[in-house]
């Protein structure tokens, strides 16, 4: 079936600036940035991620893009890029970052490049190309065959559309007044770990489960906007940060519930501006409430609700905030961490052999495919013990950026929050790379257990890669120096009250 294009125009178009730079912090000038958007839209076909077997795209629903803001200050310049993926390589990320330093030389240290996470995107996971080639044939065989996996043509499309959607943004720029703002939307995002009777953490034990103690992680409802406007008060451009996995699939291909964000912020504001949406920490936080009795929504309306409610607020906090003419001050600061893998027991390596040379139904699925996963984690420690893991923090005036590789747990998302000195702190997972589920180290704990720390291919960091991505995380923010959000000027100073109001009542 032919690959169904869609043509999407760069937004914000003026002259181009060449200087090198991007990591600077330096202000004056009037401000420039730019917004373009890349269609990245798998064909019919190809396989859909997100899980652990095979599965595979029969319809679309709705275009899959590369959106990216560039921001420039007067002496450096920060991109910051949103794919509708279910992750991204760290090799893709790598070489989108030299092409993009070569074409219009903004330092790899200032390009972020984030997942929405998209469960209905294509194929940039789970198994990428090469990776098992030096495993043993069972070992291949589980890997290309019977696992997720990435597809070279589509990696190099999702290559391309990152390095032609940074460089047009970047030509693109213009005098633009930019503006900040945090709003709360706390009605579609909803932890999905629970403490349970036997003193573990399960992930969605199930509506009505009689066994639930309570919620094991919180939900971060912060919904945090910049908005780009030109003079004549058009929004040529924003970036949106929110916390909740892309998983209300609508059918078919799709952006997931961020094409509904973007979908609400065009409706209400301007039908063109670029919508860049970055994710937050939301490794354990779905759009599904265990402890809501009622049935859930469809899958088309569970879509338009999270991403209309999100969008929703997005568009308060765009018409209310206070758009400046001065530059925010940019600033990057990236650190690469070595995480070692945790291994599985030569036991149980041997256990999991035997399971998977059996019928996966006649072993049972889940038990076959986790057996699975621990033969392809024994291969990839084989060849690779410790993994790299990028820390970024890209600052944008009173907003921070602090990026990820992993699904990071919510909490460690607050943490950071917490230490930082911004007003604005973002933090963005899956981002630069990916490393699997990082859980706080309770829920490696006696306490813990669920789905995310299930040892896999896929998640096995060592139990405290999360405390280290924090405090590099808030390192790397400390080292920026914070701007106050605008706001609009002062009154003048008191005169006289309102001549038509300072009266009495009349009765007569």
């Amino acid at each position: 079936m032919n690959r169904r294009r869609f043509v999407i125009e760069t937004v914000a178009a003026g002259s181009a600036f060449q200087a090198e730079g991007g990591a600077a912090q330096t202000s004056g000038g009037a401000p420039t940035a730019g917004f373009a958007e890349r269609d990245i839209t798998p064909e019919i076909g190809m396989e859909q991620p997100g899980g652990y077997s095979k599965a595979f795209h029969r319809s679309l629903h709705d275009p899959c893009k590369v959106r990216a803001a560039v921001f420039q200050d007067g002496a450096g310049r920060v991109a910051l890029v949103g794919i509708d993926a279910l992750m991204v390589p760290r090799a893709l990320v790598l070489g989108a970052r030299s092409q993009i330093q070569k074409r219009c030389g903004i330092p790899p240290e200032a390009v972020l490049v984030g997942a929405s996470h998209s469960h209905s995107s294509g194929p940039t996971g789970m198994v990428q190309p090469g990776e098992y080639d030096h495993a043993s044939p069972l070992v291949r065989r589980l890997a290309y065959e019977k696992s997720s996996a990435a597809h070279p043509a589509y990696l190099r499309l999702v290559e391309t559309g990152i390095v032609e959607a940074v460089c047009q943004a970047d030509a693109g720029r213009s005098a633009l007044r930019t503006g900040f703002a945090r709003g709360i939307e706390n009605q579609v995002a909803f932890n999905r770990r629970f403490r349970m009777k036997n003193g573990r953490s399960w992930t969605h034990p199930g509506k009505g489960n009689p066994d639930i103690m309570e919620v094991a992680g919180p939900v971060d409802p912060d919904v945090t906007v910049i908005g780009c406007w030109s003079d004549g008060g058009r929004l040529r451009g924003c970036v949106v940060h929110f916390c909740c996995h892309a998983t209300t699939n609508p059918g078919g291909i799709s952006a997931n519930w961020i094409y509904n964000l973007e979908k609400t912020i065009r409706a209400a504001v301007d039908p063109q501006a670029v919508v860049v949406y970055l994710q937050g920490f939301c490794g354990d936080v779905t759009q599904v409430d265990n402890l809501n009795p009622h049935v859930n929504p469809g899958a088309e309306e569970w879509c338009r609700l999270v991403g209309g409610r999100v969008g929703a607020e997005a568009v308060k906090l765009l018409l209310s905030m206070y758009p400046a003419e001065a530059a925010p001050p940019l600033g990057a600061r990236r650190k690469v961490l070595r995480i070692p893998r945790r291994k599985p027991s030569l036991e149980k390596v041997r256990r999991s052999l035997d399971i998977v040379r059996q019928d996966p139904q006649a072993a049972g699925l889940t038990e076959w495919t986790f057996a699975k996963e621990t033969v392809m984690l024994d291969a990839l420690i084989a060849k690779e013990p410790v993994v790299d893991a990028e820390v970024q923090a890209i600052q944008v005036g009173p907003a921070v950026f602090v990026a990820a590789p992993g699904e990071m747990f919510c909490r460690l998302g607050l943490d950071i929050k917490a230490a930082s000195p911004f007003q604005l702190t973002c933090p963005v997972e899956l981002a630069n790379g990916c490393v699997g589920y990082v859980p706080t180290r309770e829920a490696l704990g006696p306490r813990g257990g669920g789905y995310e720390t299930r040892l896999t291919a896929y998640t096995n960091l060592a139990p405290d890669a999360g405390d280290q991505m924090v405090k590099a995380g808030v390192e790397l923010a400390r080292q920026l120096t914070p701007a106050p959000i605008p706001e609009p000027p002062n009154a003048p100073p008191f005169k006289a009250p309102w001549a038509y109001g300072n009266v009495p009542p009349e009765l007569s």
